[in-house]
């Protein structure tokens, strides 16, 4: 194979599947600034903090039925958050098809110290979805941001079921269809889909979890910022703007930059339009390389926005050369698969990025493979 530099880069070469590219017509001149240096209490602070949820359920199509509200610690602090103050009601059963999912199953086995059912899969696989016991809570991830597959929907999320369904969606928020009747509580970032900043988590509640915090007390300690109910009530504040602790108001106005990007871009369907331009355009970067391939073999729960590569003999020495490569040519930032995966690539193909970069990139695939494999040859 020929080491040829590509003549092309993509303009923008920010792959990283999270903080993720910032929308294409972002800088930082454009970011409101009359929030900042202000209490996140006061009339502005308040109101700005309001504007963001109030974006994010238009967006999201979200029903009146279920409460929209901004927490500290990111995806992961919304999400334990929600364990933390509902679980050990009834039986649980933990889905674990990557990394994160499998941090879920930690926390609950090994510090909630519940008797879950586990039920797992290797990288690039699904469990069989039809047979989860929806007598119980059930965890899962809607999109595994690590290994690259995804749930197909949420018909398999029974409506008459008894426990709740607690949904990471943090990488497919704005990406897929959601039917939220059927979620009870989802979690996500502004740092995925958006291409937002981190830090901060979003909590989404339905009427059967407010059901369960009011009615059920855990026999276990909880840390201020995990508290979601006052004198048995749900506190509705938090889901009015009035954050547990302080926010980032930096954080937020670029948040609310990124939303009303995503609605001159058509909504929600303009986002997921996006996405699909982006993943058809890997797909066919990959369908044209013998070297290349997909982990999740199934295009059906193939994740459309962190998509996970396999590369033909590579080990993770190989993949840590190959990012190197695209890194130092400033032609793709951030691929190389995540560290618990299997050795290979990580493409993000959200919202954010635009086609033309991901369709600049496949010669530079070709460039960074064929220049590894040389040296390895030598």
């Amino acid at each position: 194979m020929t080491v040829t530099i590509p003549a092309t880069k993509p303009a923008r070469p920010f792959f990283s599947s999270g903080p993720c590219a910032k929308p294409p017509t972002f800088s930082p001149e454009k970011l409101a600034t009359a929030s900042l240096g202000r209490s996140h209490r006061a009339k502005i602070g308040k109101t700005r903090l309001q504007y963001s949820i109030d974006l994010m359920r238009e967006l999201l199509g979200l029903p009146d039925t279920h409460r929209i509200g901004i927490v500290p610690g990111s995806d992961t602090g919304a999400f334990e958050m929600a364990m933390w103050t509902m679980l050990g009601a009834r039986e649980v059963t933990a889905l674990a098809w990557e990394s994160f999912g499998e941090g879920w199953v930690t926390d609950a086995v090994k510090q909630l110290k519940l008797d879950a059912t586990v039920v797992r899969a290797d990288y690039g696989q699904i469990p069989d979805l039809d047979k989860v016991d929806w007598t119980n809570d059930v965890l899962f991830t809607w999109n595994g941001t690590t290994s690259g597959v995804r749930v197909p929907d949420a018909e398999w999320i029974p409506a008459d079921r008894e426990g709740l369904s607690f949904a990471d969606a943090t990488s497919a928020v704005f990406a897929y269809d959601i039917d939220w009747t059927k979620i009870d509580v989802a979690t996500f970032s502004w740092q995925k889909v958006l291409g937002g900043e981190g830090g901060h988590g979003v909590l989404i509640l339905g009427p059967r979890a407010v059901e369960r915090l009011e009615n059920f007390t855990p026999d276990r300690p909880l840390p201020k910022v995990f508290r979601l109910v006052s004198k048995g009530k749900l506190a509705e504040g938090i889901f009015k703007g009035e954050t547990i602790n302080t926010p980032s108001m930096l954080a937020v106005e670029d948040a609310i930059f990124a939303l009303e990007w995503a609605k001159s871009e058509g909504g929600l369907k303009g986002l997921q339009a996006r996405c699909t331009a982006n993943a058809n355009a890997l797909d066919k970067i990959v369908a044209e390389r013998d070297w290349l391939g997909h982990l999740a073999v199934d295009k059906g729960t193939r994740s459309k926005t962190s998509v996970c590569l396999t590369v033909e003999g590579a080990d993770a020495d190989f993949i840590k050369k190959f990012a190197a490569i695209l890194e130092k040519e400033d032609a793709a930032y951030d691929i190389a698969g995540y560290r618990d995966a299997p050795a290979g690539l990580r493409i993000w193909c959200g919202a954010t990025v635009n086609v033309e970069d991901i369709e600049a990139l496949g010669p530079w695939l070709d460039y960074a493979y064929a220049s590894v494999k040389a040296t390895v040859a030598a």
